[in-house]
Protein backbone atom coordinates (compact mmCIF):
# COMPACT_ATOMS: atom_id res chain seq x y z
CA UNK A 1 0.00 0.00 0.00
CA UNK A 2 1.29 3.22 -1.04
CA UNK A 3 1.71 5.74 2.13
CA UNK A 4 -0.18 8.86 2.48
CA UNK A 5 1.32 11.74 2.00
CA UNK A 6 1.61 12.95 5.33
CA UNK A 7 3.38 9.66 6.05
CA UNK A 8 5.55 9.79 3.38
CA UNK A 9 6.34 13.01 4.74
CA UNK A 10 7.18 12.49 8.32
CA UNK A 11 9.00 9.23 7.03
CA UNK A 12 11.19 11.30 4.95
CA UNK A 13 10.51 9.77 1.79
CA UNK A 14 8.72 12.52 0.19
CA UNK A 15 8.76 16.36 0.43
CA UNK A 16 5.77 18.70 1.09
CA UNK A 17 4.03 20.20 -1.95
CA UNK A 18 6.26 22.91 -1.90
CA UNK A 19 9.30 20.66 -2.33
CA UNK A 20 10.80 20.89 1.06
CA UNK A 21 11.69 17.85 3.41
CA UNK A 22 10.34 17.27 7.26
CA UNK A 23 14.43 18.11 7.90
CA UNK A 24 14.44 21.35 5.74
CA UNK A 25 11.27 22.32 7.74
CA UNK A 26 12.79 21.24 11.62
CA UNK A 27 15.69 23.05 10.03
CA UNK A 28 13.90 27.47 9.73
CA UNK A 29 15.40 29.65 11.88
CA UNK A 30 13.39 31.56 14.11
CA UNK A 31 12.71 33.91 11.76
CA UNK A 32 11.60 31.74 9.09
CA UNK A 33 9.15 29.48 11.97
CA UNK A 34 7.21 33.13 12.31
CA UNK A 35 7.16 34.70 9.20
CA UNK A 36 6.30 31.02 7.31
CA UNK A 37 2.57 30.09 7.48
CA UNK A 38 2.57 27.21 5.44
CA UNK A 39 4.49 24.59 7.26
CA UNK A 40 2.72 24.21 10.07
CA UNK A 41 0.32 22.27 8.68
CA UNK A 42 2.78 20.22 7.69
CA UNK A 43 4.17 19.56 11.26
CA UNK A 44 1.18 19.57 12.67
CA UNK A 45 -1.58 18.27 10.65
CA UNK A 46 -5.18 17.98 11.58
CA UNK A 47 -8.42 15.98 10.10
CA UNK A 48 -9.44 19.07 8.82
CA UNK A 49 -8.67 21.94 6.08
CA UNK A 50 -6.71 24.79 7.29
CA UNK A 51 -7.52 28.23 5.78
CA UNK A 52 -3.81 29.44 5.90
CA UNK A 53 -2.88 26.45 3.65
CA UNK A 54 -5.82 24.68 1.86
CA UNK A 55 -3.23 22.61 -0.01
CA UNK A 56 -1.46 20.74 3.52
CA UNK A 57 -3.12 17.66 3.15
CA UNK A 58 -5.44 15.98 5.54
CA UNK A 59 -4.63 13.80 8.23
CA UNK A 60 -6.79 10.34 8.53
CA UNK A 61 -7.32 7.33 10.30
CA UNK A 62 -5.06 5.40 8.29
CA UNK A 63 -2.60 8.21 8.98
CA UNK A 64 -3.52 8.03 12.61
CA UNK A 65 -3.19 4.48 12.70
CA UNK A 66 0.46 4.33 11.32
CA UNK A 67 1.76 7.24 13.77
CA UNK A 68 0.31 4.77 16.76
CA UNK A 69 2.19 1.91 15.06
CA UNK A 70 5.25 3.36 14.34
CA UNK A 71 7.82 4.49 16.77
CA UNK A 72 9.80 6.51 13.77
CA UNK A 73 7.19 8.46 13.10
CA UNK A 74 6.41 9.34 16.45
CA UNK A 75 9.81 10.45 17.26
CA UNK A 76 9.69 12.42 13.87
CA UNK A 77 6.80 14.19 15.40
CA UNK A 78 8.46 14.96 18.73
CA UNK A 79 11.20 16.14 16.66
CA UNK A 80 8.82 18.85 15.07
CA UNK A 81 7.36 19.53 18.65
CA UNK A 82 11.22 20.39 20.21
CA UNK A 83 10.82 22.86 17.24
CA UNK A 84 8.36 24.35 17.88
CA UNK A 85 9.07 24.85 21.81
CA UNK A 86 12.26 26.25 20.83
CA UNK A 87 10.28 29.13 19.06
CA UNK A 88 8.38 29.32 21.67
CA UNK A 89 11.50 29.45 24.20
CA UNK A 90 10.27 26.74 26.32
CA UNK A 91 11.14 23.39 26.66
CA UNK A 92 10.66 19.59 27.41
CA UNK A 93 12.05 17.92 30.76
CA UNK A 94 12.33 14.44 30.86
CA UNK A 95 12.50 13.07 34.53
CA UNK A 96 11.62 9.94 36.74
CA UNK A 97 8.21 11.94 37.43
CA UNK A 98 7.36 11.90 33.75
CA UNK A 99 7.59 14.90 31.26
CA UNK A 100 7.66 18.71 31.84
CA UNK A 101 7.20 21.56 29.76
CA UNK A 102 8.48 24.69 31.16
CA UNK A 103 9.42 28.22 29.96
CA UNK A 104 13.49 27.80 29.21
CA UNK A 105 16.30 30.44 28.89
CA UNK A 106 15.32 32.23 25.86
CA UNK A 107 11.60 32.60 27.28
CA UNK A 108 11.67 36.35 27.86
CA UNK A 109 13.40 36.79 24.39
CA UNK A 110 10.88 34.27 22.37
CA UNK A 111 7.76 35.30 24.13
CA UNK A 112 8.01 38.71 23.05
CA UNK A 113 6.98 37.13 19.39
CA UNK A 114 4.56 35.38 20.61
CA UNK A 115 3.06 36.38 23.52
CA UNK A 116 1.08 39.36 22.33
CA UNK A 117 -2.87 39.91 21.76
CA UNK A 118 -4.33 38.20 19.33
CA UNK A 119 -1.34 36.55 17.99
CA UNK A 120 -1.31 33.87 15.24
CA UNK A 121 0.55 31.79 17.54
CA UNK A 122 -2.11 30.94 19.43
CA UNK A 123 -3.88 28.76 16.72
CA UNK A 124 -0.48 27.12 16.28
CA UNK A 125 -0.42 26.23 19.47
CA UNK A 126 -4.03 24.67 19.24
CA UNK A 127 -3.05 22.73 16.11
CA UNK A 128 -0.01 21.42 18.24
CA UNK A 129 -1.97 19.89 21.19
CA UNK A 130 -4.73 18.82 18.95
CA UNK A 131 -2.11 16.88 16.35
CA UNK A 132 0.16 15.35 19.15
CA UNK A 133 -2.87 14.37 21.05
CA UNK A 134 -4.21 12.87 17.95
CA UNK A 135 -0.86 10.71 16.84
CA UNK A 136 -0.40 9.03 19.73
CA UNK A 137 1.64 11.56 21.56
CA UNK A 138 -0.83 12.58 24.20
CA UNK A 139 1.53 13.05 27.14
CA UNK A 140 3.56 15.72 25.45
CA UNK A 141 0.42 17.45 24.69
CA UNK A 142 -0.48 16.99 28.35
CA UNK A 143 2.93 18.72 29.68
CA UNK A 144 2.73 21.20 27.00
CA UNK A 145 -0.80 21.97 28.18
CA UNK A 146 -0.14 22.53 31.63
CA UNK A 147 3.10 24.92 30.93
CA UNK A 148 0.28 26.93 28.84
CA UNK A 149 -1.91 26.82 31.80
CA UNK A 150 0.90 28.32 33.76
CA UNK A 151 1.63 30.94 31.46
CA UNK A 152 -2.09 31.40 30.98
CA UNK A 153 -2.77 32.36 34.64
CA UNK A 154 0.16 34.75 34.51
CA UNK A 155 -0.86 36.34 31.23
CA UNK A 156 -4.68 35.86 30.88
CA UNK A 157 -5.39 39.45 29.56
CA UNK A 158 -2.93 38.99 26.77
CA UNK A 159 -4.07 35.22 25.48
CA UNK A 160 -8.03 35.66 26.39
CA UNK A 161 -9.99 32.66 27.82
CA UNK A 162 -11.37 32.14 24.26
CA UNK A 163 -7.94 31.48 23.23
CA UNK A 164 -7.33 29.10 26.41
CA UNK A 165 -11.29 27.27 25.76
CA UNK A 166 -9.25 26.45 22.19
CA UNK A 167 -6.17 25.48 23.96
CA UNK A 168 -8.25 23.18 26.53
CA UNK A 169 -10.48 21.39 24.09
CA UNK A 170 -7.02 19.98 21.82
CA UNK A 171 -6.76 17.96 24.14
CA UNK A 172 -9.77 16.16 23.72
Amino acid sequence: MTPSRIVAFYSGEAPDDRGRSLQDMQSQSLDQLEYNHDYIQWLFPLPERSGANPRAPLLSAPDIRAFADSAVLRDNLLRSLSVMLRFYGLELVESPGGLEVRPGDTFAQRSEVWLTPYNHNFLRITRILRSLTLLGCAEHAAALFKCLESIYREHHRVIGPETFRYWTAARS
